[in-house]
């Protein structure tokens, strides 16, 4: 039911699908915070120093409570790390900090039970909780009795923690991660969303079983597709049984820097905008105080969107199936014998970025070609993996600006689209240009020299409207949504009317930002775009700025932009780093040694590297990884290719050029370009 009491509709995972309203929980008690629907959405972090160090990982809680964090988690091994916390949590509340403490177990039932009488919150992960044994083997279970025989061993090993914590009113997180599924779940569910919802589930069904119920979910994964539609379906799940249990959010081992935001940003910023979530983690390759910034910009954009309620009048959601991923794909501009340049690259097969210029950055040639990702040769702009496709011009260049209008001309030259609106265009003609124009002006005569036409939705149009557009020979469409308005609801109300009307043409998200800084455009573009793209709608994203902050320059823009699309599993054109955030378990200088691989390895677009501290969440952890680089014993690394081990004990020393020779040994290594010298 809904916070009203309403039963909710078989196949829906939030309270509704035009408006983003917080989906109803009840509360859980971790020490003094409380998490749920009736509470602010809490922030939390991890340590990364190693527990058995009480006075490091002390000081690394007191700076972790000092940026912010209001719960901090901390990996427990082993009965030494387990005797250590004891003595952390007695330092802290010494020193005057009372966050709480959450113990984070994996293959560690014993652990659990001990750290139970002094932290205040346990996780443990459904996958690998009783399995000792640390290994990830291919079971076939062929029988229920073979299946349910585990199933009654768990809950035996299960129970004593469940009323441990119960007793001392401890609270739980029953956490899945998409890379470490038990073999018996895999076994009948694969390595599949609802596998994960089902792992879940049976260890919540043992809690439930002896009325305990301080509990949290969470379905992490480091591709926020996979992560997306596993917390949708744990929610739609929830709702059949009349469960009310919070959320815990975050995509794992998401990186670094604006990438490691910017997947983050997709994955819970969509889920935010839906109403879902109580309590997030940012996981950051960086030290554990950094990831609350990041954290507390996604809270505040949850918080703020169920305080506003943003969304649109009510609209059939039939196009969008939360239990699969299918992606709308429009069709590409073709060639007529007419055109004077070729139209065909103007927008990408795997998504496109466009970029707003303006005429003094035109003006300045070889800067504006690099900020535009091009490659120079003497001078002239080349195409490269990274360039954008095409650019938006908001005023058209005099004929006195022979620089400007060079530069559009040669842009012109490789393919690159000029899109401009209609109206400067009639004043100030601009051959082979694209003219902009609105739903209302599509059946309207092109300007004199635009060779296509592209259209601009508010998101607001009609059905009539926008059957006006599905029938025009538009190249693609730009949705600008209105001031104030919401861009996920507008725009999925977009895709089911485009889909009803049979709307072709590719959908570009353009995104204008009239301020902020370059971490809002980061997790604004991924939360609201991100989040259309991970319903599948979505050609491409055009990010226009109109700050004051000086850092915001086109080149970040552009980036920004290729990472949102990487990010939202579309279009390649960098190397992908699946790299976990350190903890306690960490065999090596995680964020030393991804610093040192992206450096030698930054160059291979298409080529995703797992750099992980420990194998504890399993290899299926590097689901989305073509190479791994895995702290297998201190100072030794063992090298995957996909989920297989293939070689075993290297010396640190050496690993990182071992791991580039088993890029080459499977094809997968190019050579790093040198850019040539641009003519004076």
């Amino acid at each position: 039911m809904d916070e009203r009491g309403v039963l909710m509709p078989t196949g829906k995972y939030c309270v509704n699908h035009a408006e983003t309203v917080r989906r109803k929980t009840r509360t859980v008690h971790v020490g003094n915070v409380k998490i749920g629907s009736e509470h602010p959405i809490v922030k939390q972090t991890m340590t990364t120093s190693d527990t058995r160090d009480v006075e490091k990982t002390v000081a690394e809680v007191i700076r972790c409570a000092d940026a912010g964090a209001e719960m901090v988690r901390i990996t427990v091994q082993g009965m030494q790390e387990a005797k250590a916390c004891k003595i952390i949590k007695e330092t802290l509340v010494a020193k005057g900090y009372d966050t709480p403490l959450i113990a984070d177990i994996h293959f560690a039932p014993k652990v659990a039970m001990m750290v139970a009488e002094c932290f205040d919150k346990i996780r443990v992960n459904p996958g690998n909780f009783a399995d000792g044994r640390k290994t990830f083997e291919n079971i076939l279970y062929e029988t229920d009795e073979e299946y349910n025989a585990e199933l009654a061993e768990i809950e035996e090993i299960f129970t004593p923690l469940v009323l441990k914590c119960k007793e001392r009113g401890v609270a739980m997180r029953i956490g899945t991660n998409h890379g470490s599924l038990s073999a018996r779940t895999l076994s009948r569910f694969g390595d599949t969303p609802m596998g994960m919802v089902e792992s879940a589930f049976e260890f919540a069904r043992i809690c439930r079983k002896h009325d305990y119920h301080n509990f949290v979910f969470s379905m992490k994964a480091s591709n926020p597709l996979v992560m997306v539609q596993a917390y949708r379906l744990l929610s739609h799940e929830m709702y059949k049984l009349g469960w009310d249990y919070p959320l815990h959010l975050g995509v794992t081992e998401a990186g670094e820097g604006e990438d490691g935001r910017m997947k983050s940003s997709i994955g819970i910023g969509a889920l935010l905008l839906d109403g879902l979530g109580d309590t997030i983690r940012v996981s950051l390759t960086e030290a554990s105080e950094l990831e609350i910034e990041p954290c507390t910009r996604l809270a505040n954009l949850g918080m703020k969107a169920c305080a506003e309620n943003i969304g649109v009048e009510q609209f059939e959601d039939s196009v969008r199936d939360f239990k699969t991923f299918t992606r709308r794909t429009g069709d590409l501009p073709e060639q007529k014998d007419s055109d004077a340049i070729d139209f065909r690259n103007i927008l990408h097969r795997d998504g496109s970025v466009l970029a707003a210029v303006t005429t003094a950055q035109l003006a300045s040639e070889d800067g504006f070609y690099r900020e535009l990702g091009a490659k120079l040769a003497v001078g002239m702009p080349l195409r490269d993996i990274a360039t954008c496709d095409s650019i938006l011009l908001s005023e058209v260049p005099a004929a006195s600006e022979e620089k400007a209008l060079r530069s559009i001309r040669r842009l012109q030259e490789i393919g690159c689209g000029v899109v401009v609106p209609a109206d400067l265009l009639r004043a100030t003609p601009l051959e082979n240009a694209i003219a902009l124009v609105s739903a209302d002006e599509v059946g309207a005569p092109l300007p004199a020299g635009a060779a296509r036409k592209a259209v601009t939705l508010n998101g607001f149009e009609t059905v009539e409207q926008l059957k006006a557009v599905a029938a025009s020979d538009a190249v693609m469409v730009l949705i600008k949504t209105k001031d104030g308005e919401s861009r996920l609801h507008s725009s999925r109300r977009i895709a089911e009317v485009m889909a009803q009307v049979g709307a072709k043409m590719p959908v570009i998200h353009h995104m204008y930002m009239p301020t902020g800084d370059k971490s809002d455009i980061v997790i604004q573009s991924g939360s609201q775009v991100g989040g259309l793209l991970v319903d599948g709608f979505g050609d491409g994203v055009l990010i226009q700025y109109a700050g004051s902050d000086k850092d915001v320059s086109l080149d970040f823009l552009r980036t920004t932009s290729f990472g949102l699309l990487q990010g939202s599993r579309m279009r390649n054109t960098k190397t992908e780093y699946v790299s976990c955030p350190s903890c306690g378990r960490t065999l090596f200088d995680l964020q030393e040694v991804t610093a040192q691989i992206q450096e030698k390895t930054g160059h291979l677009p298409g080529v995703a590297i797992a750099v992980m501290g420990c194998i504890v969440n399993g290899p299926g952890e590097m689901a989305d990884a073509d190479f791994g680089y895995v702290g297998g014993a201190p100072g030794k690394i063992d090298l995957y290719v996909g989920k297989e081990v293939v070689k075993r004990g290297i010396a640190m020393e050496t690993a990182c050029d071992e791991l580039i020779q088993l890029i080459k040994d499977n094809d997968r290594w190019i050579e790093k370009e040198v850019e040539e010298a641009v003519a004076a």
